[in-house]
């Protein structure tokens, strides 16, 4: 009886071992995906990180930020995310005075025909293109960051799953030969003893 409940657990681990193999090969694939496509999309956008001249009028904890990767191709999450809240964020925020798009669009689009001919509206107006282009390209490069983000957990998940799956592995070799040592246990005859009559 307790040889085949080892078995049966033992059985039971294989599967769930199968089943971590089967996911942690899915990860992968989706982490090396993920991967190549952040890399390609970031890539061709052939944007260089800001190095030297371009650091010096930044903010000093935006200049840190965007230090270890000054000259390099943008073409990782982390770069990503530098270049979108520490360079493109500083740019909008010194030409708008901290304001963002919706509220420089409102602006613009309360103007009347003749206002916005004026050479104040026709720069209200390049300040809400440039704020519309600036906002794009912040929300596509984080976009860029939260895949790239989502492919590094899915392999750390990967890693995981294979771990378990070698541990369930392990245990059933483990529960096989328990289970064998239960068996022969079993079969090996109980021999009773008769107590001896004392004379």
């Amino acid at each position: 009886m307790r040889s085949a409940f080892d078995k049966l657990i033992s059985w039971t681990g294989v599967a769930l071992a199968v089943v971590l193999l089967g996911a942690g090969g899915m990860l992968t694939w989706a982490h090396s995906f993920i991967g190549d496509q952040v890399n390609q999309q970031l890539t061709e956008q052939n944007i260089t990180m800001p190095s030297g001249d371009g650091l010096k009028g930044l903010p000093k904890a935006d200049a840190d930020a965007l230090r270890p990767y000054a000259g390099s191709t943008l073409n990782t999450g982390p770069e990503a995310k530098a270049f979108a809240n520490h360079y493109i964020l500083v740019h909008m925020n010194e030409a708008s005075n901290n304001s963002n798009y919706e509220a420089v669009s409102g602006k613009y689009i309360a103007l009347s025909d003749a206002e916005k001919a004026t050479p104040e509206g026709q720069q209200l107006g390049q300040l809400r293109q440039t704020m519309f282009m600036g906002s794009t390209l912040r929300g596509l490069l984080l976009y860029g960051y939260a895949f790239a983000t989502m492919g590094a957990i899915a392999g750390i998940a990967a890693w995981f799953s294979f771990g378990a799956a070698a541990i369930l592995l392990l245990l059933f070799g483990f529960g096989l030969w328990h289970a064998r040592r239960a068996e022969a246990t079993e079969k090996t005859p109980v021999v009773k003893t008769r107590a001896v009559p004392a004379v």
